[in-house]
Protein backbone atom coordinates (compact mmCIF):
# COMPACT_ATOMS: atom_id res chain seq x y z
CA UNK A 1 0.00 0.00 0.00
CA UNK A 2 1.33 3.44 -0.91
CA UNK A 3 2.46 5.70 1.90
CA UNK A 4 -0.10 8.35 0.95
CA UNK A 5 -2.79 5.94 2.20
CA UNK A 6 -1.41 6.45 5.71
CA UNK A 7 -1.40 10.22 5.83
CA UNK A 8 -3.33 12.85 3.91
CA UNK A 9 -1.88 15.92 2.29
CA UNK A 10 -4.91 18.06 1.62
CA UNK A 11 -2.71 21.05 2.42
CA UNK A 12 0.88 21.76 3.28
CA UNK A 13 1.90 21.06 6.85
CA UNK A 14 1.88 24.15 9.00
CA UNK A 15 5.45 25.42 9.35
CA UNK A 16 6.96 23.48 12.25
CA UNK A 17 9.39 24.05 15.00
CA UNK A 18 12.24 23.17 12.66
CA UNK A 19 14.84 22.80 15.35
CA UNK A 20 13.14 19.56 16.32
CA UNK A 21 15.29 16.44 16.05
CA UNK A 22 12.93 13.53 15.54
CA UNK A 23 13.38 9.77 15.88
CA UNK A 24 10.97 8.01 13.52
CA UNK A 25 10.36 4.35 14.37
CA UNK A 26 8.50 2.62 11.53
CA UNK A 27 9.09 -0.81 9.96
CA UNK A 28 7.24 -0.15 6.70
CA UNK A 29 9.85 1.40 4.42
CA UNK A 30 7.33 3.03 2.09
CA UNK A 31 5.45 4.71 4.94
CA UNK A 32 8.65 5.77 6.66
CA UNK A 33 10.09 7.32 3.51
CA UNK A 34 6.87 9.24 2.92
CA UNK A 35 6.70 10.61 6.45
CA UNK A 36 10.41 11.37 6.59
CA UNK A 37 10.33 13.19 3.26
CA UNK A 38 7.37 15.29 4.36
CA UNK A 39 8.94 16.19 7.71
CA UNK A 40 12.35 16.95 6.24
CA UNK A 41 10.68 19.09 3.62
CA UNK A 42 9.27 21.19 6.43
CA UNK A 43 12.66 21.50 8.14
CA UNK A 44 12.63 18.75 10.76
CA UNK A 45 15.82 16.77 11.34
CA UNK A 46 14.65 13.14 11.11
CA UNK A 47 16.45 9.88 11.90
CA UNK A 48 14.69 6.65 11.00
CA UNK A 49 14.96 3.15 12.49
CA UNK A 50 12.94 0.06 11.61
CA UNK A 51 12.63 -2.04 14.78
CA UNK A 52 12.17 -1.75 18.51
CA UNK A 53 15.72 -2.68 19.50
CA UNK A 54 17.14 -0.05 17.14
CA UNK A 55 14.74 2.51 18.58
CA UNK A 56 16.01 1.95 22.12
CA UNK A 57 19.64 2.05 20.96
CA UNK A 58 19.14 5.30 19.06
CA UNK A 59 17.24 6.92 21.92
CA UNK A 60 20.11 6.06 24.26
CA UNK A 61 22.86 7.21 21.93
CA UNK A 62 21.46 10.50 20.64
CA UNK A 63 19.47 13.45 21.94
CA UNK A 64 15.99 13.75 20.44
CA UNK A 65 13.13 16.17 20.97
CA UNK A 66 10.45 13.65 20.04
CA UNK A 67 9.90 10.02 19.05
CA UNK A 68 7.28 9.04 16.46
CA UNK A 69 6.54 5.41 17.25
CA UNK A 70 4.67 2.70 15.39
CA UNK A 71 3.39 -0.17 17.53
CA UNK A 72 3.70 -3.25 15.31
CA UNK A 73 7.49 -3.48 15.15
CA UNK A 74 9.87 -6.40 14.61
CA UNK A 75 12.19 -7.60 17.41
CA UNK A 76 10.45 -5.49 20.06
CA UNK A 77 6.87 -4.24 20.06
CA UNK A 78 6.25 -0.52 20.30
CA UNK A 79 4.54 -0.87 23.67
CA UNK A 80 7.59 -2.67 25.02
CA UNK A 81 9.79 0.12 23.65
CA UNK A 82 7.65 2.63 25.54
CA UNK A 83 7.70 0.72 28.81
CA UNK A 84 11.46 0.24 28.57
CA UNK A 85 12.06 3.93 27.90
CA UNK A 86 9.96 4.96 30.88
CA UNK A 87 11.55 2.32 33.12
CA UNK A 88 14.91 3.87 32.25
CA UNK A 89 13.58 7.24 33.35
CA UNK A 90 13.60 8.71 29.84
CA UNK A 91 11.41 11.81 29.56
CA UNK A 92 11.52 11.83 25.75
CA UNK A 93 8.07 12.78 24.41
CA UNK A 94 6.54 9.92 22.40
CA UNK A 95 3.79 10.28 19.82
CA UNK A 96 2.36 6.96 18.66
CA UNK A 97 1.50 6.72 14.96
CA UNK A 98 -0.47 3.54 14.30
CA UNK A 99 -3.36 2.01 12.45
CA UNK A 100 -4.62 0.43 15.70
CA UNK A 101 -7.71 2.54 16.26
CA UNK A 102 -9.55 0.64 19.02
CA UNK A 103 -10.12 2.52 22.26
CA UNK A 104 -8.41 -0.30 24.15
CA UNK A 105 -5.27 0.13 22.02
CA UNK A 106 -5.20 3.87 22.66
CA UNK A 107 -5.59 3.29 26.38
CA UNK A 108 -2.74 0.76 26.40
CA UNK A 109 -0.47 3.12 24.50
CA UNK A 110 -1.11 6.07 26.77
CA UNK A 111 -0.82 3.94 29.91
CA UNK A 112 2.47 2.53 28.65
CA UNK A 113 3.93 6.03 28.59
CA UNK A 114 2.94 7.67 25.31
CA UNK A 115 2.27 11.40 25.39
CA UNK A 116 -0.11 11.37 22.44
CA UNK A 117 -1.70 8.95 19.98
CA UNK A 118 -2.49 9.58 16.31
CA UNK A 119 -4.34 7.15 14.08
CA UNK A 120 -3.27 6.38 10.51
CA UNK A 121 -4.22 7.81 8.10
CA UNK A 122 -3.51 11.24 9.56
CA UNK A 123 -3.27 14.77 8.21
CA UNK A 124 0.21 16.28 8.13
CA UNK A 125 -1.07 19.59 9.53
CA UNK A 126 -2.41 17.78 12.58
CA UNK A 127 0.81 15.80 12.98
CA UNK A 128 2.84 19.01 12.95
CA UNK A 129 0.56 20.69 15.48
CA UNK A 130 0.70 17.73 17.85
CA UNK A 131 4.48 17.57 17.57
CA UNK A 132 4.83 21.27 18.39
CA UNK A 133 2.45 20.92 21.33
CA UNK A 134 4.45 18.05 22.84
CA UNK A 135 7.74 19.91 22.51
CA UNK A 136 6.18 23.04 23.99
CA UNK A 137 4.82 21.06 26.92
CA UNK A 138 8.20 19.39 27.47
CA UNK A 139 9.95 22.76 27.61
CA UNK A 140 7.42 24.12 30.07
CA UNK A 141 6.06 26.80 27.75
CA UNK A 142 2.33 27.42 27.44
CA UNK A 143 2.83 29.76 24.50
CA UNK A 144 4.68 28.59 21.43
CA UNK A 145 5.81 32.12 20.60
CA UNK A 146 9.28 33.06 21.87
CA UNK A 147 10.01 36.69 22.72
CA UNK A 148 13.41 38.18 23.44
CA UNK A 149 13.78 41.92 23.59
CA UNK A 150 12.60 43.35 20.28
CA UNK A 151 12.56 39.93 18.61
CA UNK A 152 9.52 37.65 18.36
CA UNK A 153 9.76 34.14 16.90
CA UNK A 154 6.66 32.07 16.14
CA UNK A 155 7.42 28.39 15.36
CA UNK A 156 3.85 27.71 14.21
CA UNK A 157 3.77 30.43 11.54
CA UNK A 158 7.53 30.26 10.92
CA UNK A 159 7.78 34.04 11.27
CA UNK A 160 10.31 36.29 12.96
CA UNK A 161 9.78 39.96 13.63
CA UNK A 162 12.03 42.64 15.09
CA UNK A 163 10.40 45.78 16.44
CA UNK A 164 7.22 44.57 14.78
CA UNK A 165 8.75 44.31 11.31
CA UNK A 166 9.10 40.90 9.61
CA UNK A 167 12.60 39.51 9.12
CA UNK A 168 13.12 37.05 6.27
CA UNK A 169 15.17 34.04 7.38
CA UNK A 170 16.15 30.85 5.62
CA UNK A 171 15.11 27.54 7.16
CA UNK A 172 18.55 26.95 8.66
CA UNK A 173 18.80 30.51 9.98
CA UNK A 174 15.42 30.09 11.64
CA UNK A 175 16.52 26.78 13.14
CA UNK A 176 19.65 28.27 14.67
CA UNK A 177 17.86 31.31 16.00
CA UNK A 178 15.12 29.28 17.65
CA UNK A 179 17.57 26.88 19.24
CA UNK A 180 19.40 29.79 20.84
CA UNK A 181 16.31 31.83 21.78
CA UNK A 182 14.71 28.79 23.43
CA UNK A 183 17.57 28.71 25.98
CA UNK A 184 18.76 32.27 26.61
CA UNK A 185 21.89 32.34 28.72
CA UNK A 186 22.85 28.77 27.77
CA UNK A 187 25.91 28.11 25.62
CA UNK A 188 25.20 25.71 22.75
CA UNK A 189 28.14 24.04 21.08
CA UNK A 190 28.56 23.80 17.34
CA UNK A 191 27.75 20.09 17.56
CA UNK A 192 24.55 20.72 19.51
CA UNK A 193 23.38 23.22 16.92
CA UNK A 194 24.20 20.87 14.06
CA UNK A 195 22.25 18.08 15.74
CA UNK A 196 19.19 20.30 15.87
CA UNK A 197 19.33 20.95 12.14
CA UNK A 198 20.50 17.76 10.49
CA UNK A 199 19.48 14.10 10.53
CA UNK A 200 21.60 11.03 9.82
CA UNK A 201 23.21 11.04 6.41
CA UNK A 202 22.74 14.76 5.72
CA UNK A 203 25.95 16.46 4.69
CA UNK A 204 27.20 19.19 7.02
CA UNK A 205 29.82 21.67 5.90
CA UNK A 206 32.76 22.34 8.21
CA UNK A 207 31.77 25.99 8.68
CA UNK A 208 28.00 25.65 8.28
CA UNK A 209 27.10 26.97 11.72
CA UNK A 210 29.46 29.93 11.39
CA UNK A 211 27.91 30.90 8.05
CA UNK A 212 24.39 30.98 9.49
CA UNK A 213 25.49 32.78 12.65
CA UNK A 214 27.06 35.47 10.46
CA UNK A 215 23.84 35.81 8.44
CA UNK A 216 21.74 36.16 11.59
CA UNK A 217 24.01 38.85 12.97
CA UNK A 218 23.69 40.83 9.76
CA UNK A 219 19.90 40.64 9.86
CA UNK A 220 19.24 41.01 13.60
CA UNK A 221 22.24 42.84 14.98
CA UNK A 222 25.88 42.01 15.57
CA UNK A 223 25.48 41.85 19.35
CA UNK A 224 22.55 39.42 19.49
CA UNK A 225 24.54 36.16 19.32
CA UNK A 226 27.66 35.91 21.41
CA UNK A 227 30.62 33.68 20.64
CA UNK A 228 31.88 31.98 23.82
CA UNK A 229 35.43 31.08 22.88
CA UNK A 230 36.09 27.36 22.84
CA UNK A 231 32.52 26.50 23.87
CA UNK A 232 29.98 27.72 21.35
CA UNK A 233 27.30 30.36 21.01
CA UNK A 234 24.67 31.95 23.21
CA UNK A 235 22.03 34.66 23.41
CA UNK A 236 22.14 36.56 26.68
CA UNK A 237 19.10 36.56 28.95
CA UNK A 238 16.86 39.60 28.84
CA UNK A 239 17.84 42.17 31.41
Amino acid sequence: MHASHYFTQCGAMSPPNITMRILLVEDDRMIAEGVRKALRGEGFAVDWVEDGDAALSAASADSYDLMLLDLGLPRRDGLDVLRTLRARGAALPVLILTARDAVADRVKGLDAGADDYLIKPFDLDELGARMRALIRRQSGRSDSTIRHGSITLDPASHQVTQDGSPVALSAREFALLEALLARPGAVLSKTQLEEKMYGWGEEIGSNTVEVYIHALRKKLGADLIRNVRGLGYMIAKDA
